[in-house]
């Protein structure tokens, strides 16, 4: 999954590029139980999203930068502000070893930045870390780790068999840190209340 072949499709009517997905409470997949995912991609080739609502627990983002020699151990505690505080996410179950930086559309990376709807973006290459190190990155970021992929069809199948919801984004919830209530509040959006909900849910 790479920027060149996202860019490549871009946005299509009847698509829900830009859109969140909200599990619905069915959802037998424990890597997708209430999660929130931001569609980054949909098309006729499949769909690629980021989980923006389960925070790792482990990793934090200055700890990352040290990690990919953005900058040196001893440097760390003399990030920006923000820089510290960009949260890092379980983005999904496919190559979780990858960084994926989803933020505000006030930086661009050119070639490795892809904007999906309004005021977001997506970028794949270590200069944004860099940029955010030294204190001129996007004004608000998330690292994701991984990604959700689904295949040709997959993801409307999923839909009609009820596993998944879709709402506009909300650049406000997608970005803030109140992780733990954001589905229920995304949910909230839509005038649903989860124990309303039934079905069966598919499988990413």
């Amino acid at each position: 999954m790479n920027i060149e072949h996202l860019k490549k499709h871009g946005k299509t009517a009847g698509y829900l590029d830009g859109q969140m997905l909200l599990a619905m409470p069915g959802m037998t997949d424990p890597r997708f139980v209430k999660s929130v995912i931001y569609l980054c991609a949909h098309s006729g080739d499949g769909a690629m999203g980021l989980v923006v609502n389960r925070k790792s627990r482990r990793i934090k983002f200055h700890d990352l930068l040290v990690q990919l020699e953005v900058v040196r151990k001893e440097d760390s505690i003399l990030l920006p502000g923000r820089a510290g505080e960009v949260p890092v996410l379980r983005g999904g179950p496919v190559e979780t070893q990858r960084g994926f930086v989803l933020h505000s559309s006030d930086y661009s990376a050119d070639e490795t930045t892809m904007r999906v709807d309004g005021d977001v973006s997506l970028t794949v290459s270590v200069d944004i870390l860099r940029a955010i190190a030294q204190g001129v990155g996007p004004r608000r970021a998330v690292l994701a780790l991984g990604y959700a992929g689904w295949g040709a069809g997959q993801l409307e199948n999923e839909i009609q068999q009820n596993g998944w919801l879709s709402c506009p984004a909300d650049a406000d919830l997608l970005f803030d840190e109140d992780f733990d209530t954001k589905y229920t509040r995304a949910l909230g959006k839509l005038g649903v209340d989860p124990a309303m909900l039934v079905g069966e849910a598919g499988h990413a």
